[in-house]
């Protein structure tokens, strides 16, 4: 019988961060040995459990890189901050699973270098709904011929940071991969004031923020006299975790190389 995976929590003290900590407490084939934190973080020296309302683990969080060898990293953090922790995970050989969003096209590529050299799983959203919900944008937007306008619609909570959300892009990734056209050649993120006709193959997104919603999307595909709507509403943050956990059990042993929870769930 294979070991427990050892696994790093980065970002421990966030909302995403604390769900890991208590879902992993919950992984038998999982075992946390260090959680992460930046280093001015006001929750250095807490203890991650008593944190994630588990009890006390006895995982202090600190901000330094643990010494002690392990086998995977779980990365909800910032798009600078990744880049730190990766930087090292492709020294080691990690598994290094991305949930962090907001990257700039740099910050990609940098991604897709590091991945050379350990093995990365990176996605705008982790949970097996929306990756479905990925797999049937793309179909439909090669089923249905370029009359049909294509919008994505994201709401979140008044406190995420980022927007579009990766999991609006990711969207739009799929919907573009579908018509079989780039993305950043076509999408339009901002509508103000006197902006003409919407320009024909456009690939549009408005962003909602408010209250405490976890993530609600929508792609709309809107043509002649029809509209097809394809939704996902996320009620509980958990899902996340779940799917994060099942990334990194997954790469156990996969080579080197940038993965996507396509890959994970066989959706590709």
């Amino acid at each position: 019988m294979a070991q427990p995976l050892k696994i790093v929590i980065a970002g421990a003290s966030g909302r995403m961060g604390r769900m890991l900590v208590k879902a992993a407490a919950q992984t038998p084939d999982l075992k946390l040995v260090a959680a992460l934190d930046g280093p001015h973080s006001e929750f250095l020296g807490e203890d991650a459990g008593v944190l994630a309302g588990i009890g006390a683990n006895g995982i202090l969080l600190q901000a330094h890189f643990p010494t002690e060898p392990f086998d995977a990293l779980i990365d909800f953090t910032t798009p600078l901050a990744t880049k730190i922790y990766l930087e090292h995970s492709s020294k080691l050989g990690l598994i290094h699973v991305i949930g962090t969003t907001g990257f700039s096209a740099a910050d990609l590529e940098f991604i897709q270098e590091k991945a050379k050299t350990c093995c990365v799983i990176r996605s705008g959203n982790m949970s097996l709904g929306v990756n479905l919900l990925a797999a049937l944008v793309k179909k439909a937007a090669q089923s249905l011929d370029p009359s049909f306008d294509i919008e994505i619609v994201e709401m979140h909570h008044r406190m995420k940071i980022d927007a579009p959300s990766g999991t609006a892009y990711l969207l739009g990734e799929a919907a573009a991969e579908g018509r079989q056209i780039a993305l950043k050649d076509h999408a339009v993120r901002v509508r103000d004031g006197e902006t003409g006709p919407r320009p024909e193959g456009a690939i549009g997104f408005a962003t909602l923020r408010g209250g405490t919603v976890v993530g609600d999307h929508s792609v709309t595909f809107a043509g002649n006299g029809e509209r097809l709507v394809l939704s996902h509403i996320a009620e509980d943050r958990s899902l996340f975790a779940q799917g994060a956990l099942k990334a990194t059990l997954w790469a156990r042993g996969k080579a080197n190389g940038l993965y996507s929870m396509m890959d994970v769930l066989d959706l590709s």
